[in-house]
């Protein structure tokens, strides 16, 4: 049987949401072994100057404890 755990993270980019749930993952990988699945919690985006600067992500990352 495997025991799961989950965290919350937030991530951005300048990019996408989607670069910004990359980013977490490569990030939260640093420190954390065995990910499984991510889910994305909320996104929002930054706007300056009617443009959007900056996508945001929050996430919660689950990954097998050994």
């Amino acid at each position: 049987m495997a025991i799961m755990k989950v965290i919350e993270v937030l991530a951005n980019s300048e990019k996408s949401w989607e670069e910004a749930t990359r980013i977490a993952v490569k990030q939260a990988s640093k420190s954390v072994k065995n990910i499984k699945s991510v889910f994305v919690q909320s996104q929002s985006a930054v706007v300056n100057n009617d443009e959007v600067t900056e996508f945001r992500v929050n996430l919660k990352i689950t990954f097998e404890v050994n």
